[in-house]
């Protein structure tokens, strides 16, 4: 049966810490791309910094929306943002909710990520380990920036970390609190400022035994090693942000079994048990089709 996600407004997908849209012939979102454009979406994967603030990689987010509304001749735009992407959106959608329709967050770090607060923790600011950790990411995300042809972006690694902490997402909330639950684990409005919010993520089987196949592949390998940094939802994350953290707006789900890197399409091959991360995307542009967006 064929499906229908063409969505009356353009869809965008906005990547997150150390994303990119194209590295040669690889393509961070290209199976979701493919999926929605397949359905009848009309699909842009926006250039930002690999590694920057949520306002910085914001403001970027916000160039590029114009970029797409004068291209296409759209009013407004539907942003899916993946980790940190869910943040640029909702900076976006608060600053110019006029040409934003709707903010889907996939797997945000909406109250912080303690992945963060550790990494943040275990650097000690003004002293050696900080100075070779932000040489070495931004080294990474500049060498990610040539390879995409986005060399012109900055990029500032350690702002970046700052940003996904509770406490630099706690100051991001304060002035963008946009469609964030009121209560820890809730849901947060659907509908501000005539921006419809939605968010989506997934958790890490509690047993590894469960997970068959899939614990011998080394990303997932990742995700589960950095899952023992959580202390407060030690057992409700999915290796980089912790379930209820992920919290925005109508939630769709925020236990779907797979880990961060799942929700961003099957990357590596695999198929997950129970659920098929690049068809919740098709799922939700239908859903944004429905009601109107």
């Amino acid at each position: 049966m064929q499906r229908n996600a063409s969505t009356h407004y353009p869809i965008l997908l906005v990547h997150g810490l150390f994303g990119f849209d194209r590295i040669g012939k690889v393509e961070l979102f290209q199976n979701v791309k493919q999926a929605l454009r397949g359905a009848g979406a009309r699909v842009f994967v926006p250039h930002l910094s690999a590694t920057h603030s949520n306002e910085a990689r914001g403001d970027q987010l916000l160039a590029q929306i114009e970029r797409v509304l004068e291209g296409t001749g759209a009013k407004k735009v539907n942003l899916i943002g993946h980790s940190q992407g869910a943040l640029a959106a909702r900076y976006a959608a608060a600053d110019a909710p006029d040409v934003v329709a709707s903010v889907t967050s996939v797997s945000g770090p909406n109250h912080g990520s303690e992945l963060a607060d550790f990494l943040r923790k275990a650097l000690t600011p003004g002293r050696l380990p900080e100075h070779v950790a932000e040489t070495v990411a931004t080294l990474f995300a500049d060498f990610l920036s040539s390879l995409s042809g986005n060399q012109h972006l900055p990029q500032n690694a350690i702002a970046a970390l700052n940003a996904l902490t509770t406490e630099g997402v706690g100051a991001f909330n304060d002035k963008y609190p946009q469609a964030l639950p009121k209560s820890w684990g809730g849901k947060g409005r659907e509908l501000v400022n005539g921006v419809r919010y939605y968010s989506w993520s997934g958790t890490l089987p509690g047993n590894i035994v469960d997970e068959g196949l899939d614990a011998l592949d080394p990303l997932h390998g990742l995700s589960r090693a950095f899952s023992r940094y959580f202390t407060t939802e030690a057992e409700q994350n999915d290796g980089m942000v912790g379930r209820y953290s992920s919290h925005l707006g109508k939630v769709i789900r925020s236990d779907y079994p797979m880990d961060h890197l799942d929700s961003l399409g099957q990357t590596t091959g695999r198929e997950r048990k129970g659920v098929d991360p690049i068809d919740l995307y098709v799922q939700h542009a239908e859903r944004l089709k429905k009601a109107g967006l």
